[in-house]
């Protein structure tokens, strides 16, 4: 199941980041109460395939790392 292939990850560097197994999402948000990353399979999609919480947070930035996600993911 994805949701438990949601692992903490890393506060730094911002943005998503490829590490050869999965990918690291870091968003900073000053204000931000929750997070959502929307992952959409195709351009055209209207709908996202998967939206996932953000679950943890660093100071004012909210972080994931996903396994699963591979690059080209939009």
């Amino acid at each position: 199941m994805i949701s438990d292939q949601i692992w903490p990850g890393k506060p730094f560097p911002l943005g998503a980041v490829w590490n050869g197994r999965g990918t690291n999402f870091s968003i900073f948000s000053e204000n931000a109460t929750s997070v959502e990353l929307l992952l959409f399979d195709r351009i055209e999609d209207a709908r996202p395939a998967h939206t996932v919480a953000l679950r943890e947070r660093s100071a004012s930035v909210w972080h994931s790392y996903l396994p699963w996600v591979r690059p080209s993911q939009l």
